[in-house]
């Protein structure tokens, strides 16, 4: 077992920060306001934030390191570690592959699927974020389901999301640069692609019953669901019924406020927050977290943005750091049912970054420890063996 010591940072301990220290040992934060001992290797965190670990429930970044233009294609474990690497960077310590199984060949095919989810399985003890396995399935993706089940039951997934994107798809077939977008991702042609959608769309009836089963065999296998884009009320009430607890993206505060007056757990995406609004034009996440209708923020497609997006909200008065912060680590941590990190306590899983927040809407990463291992540092000279930097117990400012 080894042990690593976090002297003189500004640590978020509940909705406090104080400056104190931390001890870890193997995984695990052994304690907090412990003086170091032994000559242990320890970090100096002078001047810097000490937080946990960010836990991201859904990003699909990680598209883009597979395919970085349409029909140029690379290996999917080179694409896990360049992923992963970038999560890291950005403070994600815990992230959540969202990987859409639909009814399009190409990059979100079954075969796709699949691929990803043996990568993930096999590549995980060399990555330095904890990867988890999150299935966002296209609810007409009606060939998908017995294999599905088999999944769950066996484990495999870490969220079960249901998706519905058949009628943006539709009318997207009458936009041409959208249109451009999903037949350079499938690979087919436009007649093809015309036929494939018009094939799909007349299994519609099928699809409610589907979703039962789906959220049955969740269920069993204790999988943690989400709903996506949830339209309405009635459409999150009809979710909630089937154990989906989890509203992702709602697209509009009707929707939200029902799933929060519900104690439901709201999702929306960090990039949001970051650019001052959806790129749909939906709803502000800003505007959602002010009124409490947001309880966790994800990456969505961007791995920078959870951690720019705690602190600009700190910056423009929306909320207080502490609680921006349960927002993308305790909050997600509970959604998902990781009660063993999303907080700096001793017994959790020692999950940490630390920040220079000199500049307050540019928050730096200087080091990551994710379960206990120092898998990121920019500064190598705060290593030390055995500190002389005088520790307090007193709340920072």
């Amino acid at each position: 077992m080894t042990e690593l010591f976090i002297e003189g940072g500004r640590a978020l301990l509940g909705n406090e920060i104080v400056e104190t220290g931390l001890r870890i040992a193997g995984r695990e934060i052994a304690a907090v306001g412990a003086d170091d001992s032994h000559g242990a290797t320890g970090i100096n965190a002078s001047r810097l934030l000490v937080l946990p670990g960010i836990v991201d429930l859904h990003g699909d970044a990680f598209e883009r390191q597979m395919m970085p233009r349409p029909g140029v294609d690379f290996p999917i474990d080179v694409a896990l570690v360049d992923s992963d690497r970038q999560a890291v960077s950005n403070g994600i310590t815990t992230v959540y592959h969202a990987t859409t199984w639909s009814w399009e060949p190409g990059l979100r095919s079954a075969d796709n699927a699949r691929k990803l989810l043996e990568a993930i399985e096999q590549m995980r003890p060399q990555l330095a974020a904890d990867t988890r396995f999150h299935l966002r399935h296209e609810t007409y993706n009606l060939d998908a389901e017995s294999e599905i089940i088999d999944w769950l039951g066996q484990g495999r997934v870490d969220l079960f999301a249901f998706n519905d994107h058949m009628d943006s798809t539709v009318a997207s077939l009458a936009k041409p640069q959208k249109r451009s977008r999903m037949v350079e991702r499938t690979g087919l042609s436009n007649e093809a692609f015309d036929r494939l959608v018009e094939s799909v769309v007349c299994r519609g009836h099928d699809v409610p019953a589907s979703i039962a089963r789906l959220a049955q065999a969740a269920c069993a296998a204790d999988v943690r669901m989400l709903s996506h884009d949830d339209e309405s009320p009635a459409m999150r009430q009809t979710f909630r019924a089937r154990g989906v607890a989890i509203a992702e993206f709602p697209v509009n505060e009707e929707t939200a406020r029902d799933a929060a007056e519900a104690g439901d757990f709201i999702v929306f995406g960090a990039p949001n927050v970051v650019r001052g609004g959806s790129h749909t034009g939906w709803t502000r996440a800003s505007d959602m977290i002010a009124k409490g209708l947001c309880s966790v923020l994800a990456s969505d497609y961007y791995y920078p943005a959870p951690l720019l997006a705690a602190f600009r909200l700190a910056a423009d008065g929306v909320v207080p750091l502490a609680a921006a912060w349960q927002l993308i680590s305790s909050a997600p941590a509970r959604a998902a049912g990781l009660a063993d990190r999303g907080t700096l306590a001793a017994g959790q899983r020692a999950d940490i970054i630390l920040i220079d927040d000199t500049v307050p809407l540019r928050p730096r990463v200087v080091a990551v420890i994710a379960a206990g291992r120092l898998v990121h540092l920019t500064e190598a000279n705060r290593l030390v063996r055995s500190s002389a930097i005088p520790r307090k117990a007193v709340a920072a400012a």
